[in-house]
């Protein structure tokens, strides 16, 4: 018996975990940074006044003084849900609550053109897991990634009004998942599958777990200018990384079902039945053991993580005000399919995923104030997020769905050259469709496939220690 489908099913949802969280488009992070948090990322055209304009806009670094050193992290609680069509019950997600660090570190002389600094920060990754009697658990039980990125940064300002800046970026990258295996779907040595002898679907006997990582490398480019005293603009530009998870470790773990075989069955050989009262468990047990396919093995595939665009305009000509607008993109098109290739039992498994992802756009509103008299910096913004996942591919693993943001911030001076920023955002939605079954080509549709409503929201806490000397 060649449970050839089970690897296919495991690292197909393996590639898809990826995409799924809500805190950005896609499965991008916009938290880096408490300032820019707490201003809805519109900081583009007047970066907050410290190193995190490294990510922001590397342009702008030009604009500090001295040595500005900025680490921190936000604290994201994310709430889900999947209300199923057929039973009406509502299955929550267990969601650990997520930290999102950064540091950056950047220095510029008075007087002069060049400043210089390095940044390390997370732009994409996710926490998603379900119960053990989630139905979508054969999608993804569990998933995990988390990319980390290290930008060194050179800022050159051009003349009084304009700088430019930017610099290489290494990305190294690890992503974990863990997911049900479904018995009813397996060949039988006779012929046909397990369903056809009363195994029911979905029927747990398999959990599969997979743990890889990678590295790829790319580039940020930024522009800061000053039109006007009151009016400034900037924008930047970050450049997609491709991340090939080669060498990834596939492990599969067996799960008693308890089952028996109702009647005799012809066995593998015409010489062979296999008896009724013959425990499922029994038969399926060779799959984990030497020469069957649920072995460890190796697996590889490839992840573009996709390139951002953001451009603002801020104006200063308020007293004690910055207000700012900026419209981002990210171009998740190239998120169109993904190869799965097998190095062990499954080869001959190997397939390519359909995503047929959109390019999604943001606009992002913030405004700050400054109290004059204490020093201190109060922020808040909105920002409205589309959806890069189209109807058909709103999974457990990605229940992404048009969102918004609600934030509120202040940046409080403690010392003469120490400052700690706050955040507060709110991310809200109106919920989705969705599917927790494969799909398996391109002709299916959202209206075939999705069998419920995925509900999400989000609180983010936010801090940020900067010092400047």
């Amino acid at each position: 018996m060649m449970v050839h489908r089970v690897t296919r099913l495991f690292f197909a949802s393996a590639a898809c975990l990826v995409p799924a969280t809500l805190l950005g488009q896609g499965f991008g992070l916009n938290e880096i940074g408490s300032c820019a948090i707490g201003r809805a990322f519109a900081v583009a055209a007047s970066p907050c006044r410290d190193a995190s304009t490294i990510f922001w806009n590397p342009a702008a670094a030009t604009s500090l003084t001295g040595w500005n050193v900025t680490a921190g992290g936000a604290f994201v609680a994310l709430k889900g849900s999947f209300t199923q069509d057929t039973t009406l019950r509502k299955f929550n997600a267990i969601q650990p609550t997520a930290f999102v660090p950064h540091v950056f570190v950047n220095y510029h002389k008075a007087g002069s053109s060049l400043a210089w600094g390095v940044g390390g920060y997370v732009p994409y990754g996710l926490t998603s897991e379900w119960a053990n009697d989630f139905p979508g658990r054969f999608e993804a039980e569990k998933a995990s990634l988390q990319t980390f990125y290290i930008q060194p940064n050179v800022a050159w300002q051009i003349n009084s009004k304009w700088s430019v800046g930017g610099g290489p970026i290494w990305g190294h990258s690890t992503v974990e998942l863990i997911q049900a295996v479904d018995l009813s779907a397996q060949p039988l040595p006779t012929g046909g599958t397990f369903a056809n002898i009363g195994v029911a679907t979905p029927t747990e006997f398999a959990r599969a777990h997979l743990k890889g990582s990678a590295t790829a490398f790319g580039v940020q480019l930024g522009v800061s200018g000053q039109i006007n005293p009151n009016w400034s603009v900037g924008a930047r530009f970050l450049s997609p990384l491709e991340l090939k998870y080669d060498n990834a470790d596939a492990t599969f773990d067996q799960v008693k079902t308890g089952l028996i075989v109702g009647g005799t069955l012809p066995g593998p050989t015409q010489q062979t039945t296999i008896p009724a009262g013959t425990p499922i468990d029994l038969l399926v047990g060779p799959q984990f053991q030497s020469g069957g396919a649920l072995v460890a093995q190796k697996a590889n595939t490839k992840i573009t993580h996709p390139a951002q665009f953001q451009a603002g305009v801020a104006y200063s000509g308020y007293r004690n005000w910055l207000l700012e607008g900026d419209y981002a993109f990210v171009g998740w098109k190239r998120f169109d399919a993904l190869p799965v290739n097998f190095e062990g039992p499954a080869l001959n498994s190997s397939r390519t995923l359909i995503e047929q992802y959109n390019n999604s756009s943001a606009i992002r509103l913030g405004a700050e104030y400054t109290i004059p008299s204490e020093g201190w910096k109060l922020r808040a913004g909105f920002a409205g997020v589309a959806s890069a996942a189209p109807p058909e591919t709103v999974t457990p693993l990605l229940p992404e769905q048009d969102r918004t943001y609600w934030t509120i911030g202040a940046g409080i001076p403690l010392w003469k050259m120490w400052t700690l920023d706050a955040s507060y955002a709110r991310v809200a939605t109106s919920g989705s469709r969705g599917r927790i079954v494969e799909r398996i080509n391109a002709s299916q549709t959202a209206a075939q496939l999705n069998s419920g409503v995925f509900d999400l929201s989000a609180n983010i806490v936010s801090f940020t220690l900067k010092a400047n000397f």
